[in-house]
C-alpha cells in the first residue's frame, strides 16, 4: 500500500442496517475482524468497525517477531512494541471529522505477557498455548456503523490523484461482494453442536483457594495492596467460531466486543471495559473493580447492586486501582491534566454488575499512542498495586502465562484515533480448544471462598454460550474440575 499523501475516501453501503448480518458474509475470510460495540448505543457504543484482507500482518512470540508485506515476510528479534511503532509511523492522514473515528490502521489484540517488555522480572509461568503474544492487522479499508444514525459507510484509504479512481473501484468490488453474498446469507440462527462437557481448569478449587491465601499473606507482609488472580478454564470445542460468537453476544451483549478470526486463533470477546481511548492527545481510561451477579428476582437483583455500591472493599480496590492509572497516565501526560470526572459509578450488564471510574488526560507533545499504550500496560485493573511487585506475584502464583486474557483488543488508527479494551470475557479458539479465563482482586479482607466464586460468576457467560446457551448451575462446577 502507498505510504504518503494518504486521504481516506468513503461511500454508503446500500443494506439494511445489520452489522451481523453484514460480517457474517466475510467472517470466514482470513483475517477479518468485528469490533463490535452495538451495545450501549448512546454512550461508549456508537460505533462498530469491520474488515479483511489486511495489506500487513505483523505477529510476535517472546521476541521473535514477524512481519509479512507484499507477499513478503520479514523476521526481527527484539522488542515487539519498538518495531510495531516504527511501522504505524510509516502511515498517516488527517482525519475527516463527519465519519466514524476509525477510518484505516492497525486491529488486533496485545497480549497480557507483553509486559514482561515494559518490566523486567523473571518469567516463571508456563506457556502452554502455542499462539502469538501479539497479532496486529494493518488495513486499508473499513466498514463503518453508526448505530445511532443507522448508517453504514465504507472507507477506504488512497492516493491523492489517480488515488480516487482506484478507490472506487475497490469500494465497488466490497459493495459487490457484501450486497450478494448478504442477499444469499444462510440463517444465522442454526444448528447444536455437542461439545464435550469436560472443563477443566489450571487450578484445582484447593489450590486455587490456597493461592488467594499466599497473596493475602503478601498483603499483610506489605508488599502489595491488592493483586488480580485469575484461573482459567478450558474445553474440547469444533463450534463455528462465529456461532459460537452469537451466543455469547447474545447472553452477555458488551460494549467493546470482538471477535477476530486469524490464522490458528480465533478470539471472541464480550468485554464491558474500555481499556484506552486515545483521540489524537486526549487520553481516557475507565478501570473496573467490583463485581456481583445479576438476579432474575428484583428485589434481590436491586440489593446486589446496593451491597456493591456500599461495599468498603469493593470501593477500596477502586479507589487504588484510581491511584495506579492516574499514576501511569502521568508518565506520559502534561502535567496538571489528569483527572477523575467520574468515580466509583455503578455500571449495569445482563449478568453482573460492576463499579467503574473514568480517568483521563492530555499527551505530551512527543507521546504517541503507542508509548501511552506502554506507559498503562498492562491495565492496572488486571494487575494489582503497586503494579510491577502485583505482576512479579501473578507469575509466582498462576501456572499458566495469560497470553490474549488481560491484554487489549481494538484499533489504532493511522489517523491518530485509538480505542482499546481490557480483554476479559473473552474466548480463544486454538488448536481444537476454547480457553477463557476469569480472576478478582485480592485484598487484605479478602475471603478466599467469596473471591472463588467471584471467578464462576464472571464466567457464566462463557460456559452458558459453550454450553448451547442453557442455563449454568454454577452450584456444580466446582465439582467440575
Amino acid at each position: 500500500m502507498p505510504r504518503e499523501n494518504l486521504i481516506p475516501y468513503f461511500e454508503d453501503l446500500p443494506l439494511p442496517f445489520d452489522p451481523v448480518g453484514i460480517f457474517s458474509t466475510v467472517c470466514n475470510y482470513p483475517n477479518s475482524f468485528f469490533l463490535d460495540s452495538s451495545m450501549d448505543k448512546f454512550h461508549s457504543g456508537q460505533f462498530s468497525f469491520m474488515g479483511f484482507d489486511p495489506f500487513l500482518v505483523y505477529k510476535s512470540r517472546n521476541k521473535d517477531i514477524e512481519v509479512r508485506e507484499d507477499n513478503k515476510t520479514t523476521f526481527y528479534k527484539g522488542n515487539p512494541f519498538l518495531y510495531l511503532q516504527e511501522y504505524l509511523k510509516q502511515y498517516s492522514f488527517k482525519t475527516i471529522s463527519e465519519l466514524p473515528p476509525f477510518q484505516g490502521g492497525a486491529v488486533g489484540y496485545f497480549g497480557y505477557d507483553l509486559g514482561h517488555f515494559i518490566e523486567k522480572f523473571d518469567i516463571l509461568s508456563r506457556e502452554d498455548m502455542e499462539i502469538p503474544d501479539c497479532y496486529i492487522c494493518f488495513y486499508s479499508t473499513i466498514i463503518m456503523f453508526d448505530h445511532r444514525k443507522k448508517k453504514i459507510l465504507i472507507c477506504t484509504l488512497t492516493n491523492k490523484g489517480d488515488g480516487i479512481n482506484k478507490a472506487t473501484k475497490k469500494i465497488k468490488e466490497i459493495k459487490n461482494l457484501i450486497v450478494s453474498s448478504y442477499l444469499a446469507k444462510p440463517d444465522l440462527s442454526s444448528d447444536f453442536f455437542p461439545i464435550s462437557y469436560n472443563f477443566t481448569s489450571n487450578f484445582t478449587k484447593k489450590k486455587y483457594l490456597n493461592t488467594i491465601i499466599k497473596a493475602k499473606e503478601y498483603i499483610a507482609a506489605g508488599d502489595i495492596y491488592q493483586v488480580n488472580l485469575s484461573q482459567r478454564f478450558s474445553v474440547s470445542c469444533d463450534i463455528p467460531p462465529f456461532d459460537l460468537y452469537l451466543r455469547l453476544r447474545k447472553i452477555n451483549p458488551a460494549p467493546f466486543a470482538a471477535f477476530l478470526n486469524f490464522d490458528n486463533v480465533k478470539i471472541l470477546s464480550s468485554s464491558p471495559e474500555r481499556f484506552l481511548r486515545i483521540s489524537r492527545d486526549h487520553v481516557e481510561t475507565r478501570p473496573i473493580k467490583g463485581t456481583r451477579p445479576r438476579s432474575s428476582d428484583f428485589l434481590t437483583d436491586k440489593k446486589l447492586a446496593d451491597e456493591l455500591l456500599k461495599s468498603e472493599k469493593d470501593r477500596a480496590e477502586l479507589v487504588m486501582i484510581v491511584d495506579l492509572e492516574r499514576n501511569d497516565l502521568g508518565k506520559v501526560c502534561r502535567y496538571g491534566s489528569v483527572t477523575v470526572p467520574k468515580l466509583l459509578v455503578l455500571e449495569t450488564h445482563p449478568s453482573v454488575y460492576h463499579l467503574v471510574s473514568t480517568i483521563r488526560g492530555v499527551l505530551h507533545k512527543e507521546k504517541d499512542h503507542i508509548a501511552c499504550l506502554k506507559a498503562c500496560f498492562p491495565g492496572g485493573s488486571i494487575t494489582g498495586a503497586p503494579k510491577i511487585r502485583s505482576m512479579e506475584i501473578i507469575e509466582e502464583l498462576e501456572p499458566t502465562r495469560r497470553k490474549v486474557y488481560t491484554g487489549s483488543i481494538g484499533y489504532i488508527g493511522f489517523n491518530r484515533e485509538t480505542d482499546l479494551n481490557i480483554a476479559i470475557r473473552t474466548i480463544i479458539l486454538t488448536n481444537g480448544r476454547a480457553y477463557f479465563q476469569t480472576g478478582g482482586g485480592i485484598v487484605a479482607d479478602s475471603d478466599p471462598e467469596a473471591e472463588y466464586n467471584e471467578t464462576l460468576f464472571k464466567a457464566r457467560a462463557m460456559f452458558s454460550a459453550l454450553n448451547n446457551e442453557k442455563k449454568v448451575n454454577l452450584e456444580t462446577l466446582p465439582q467440575i474440575f
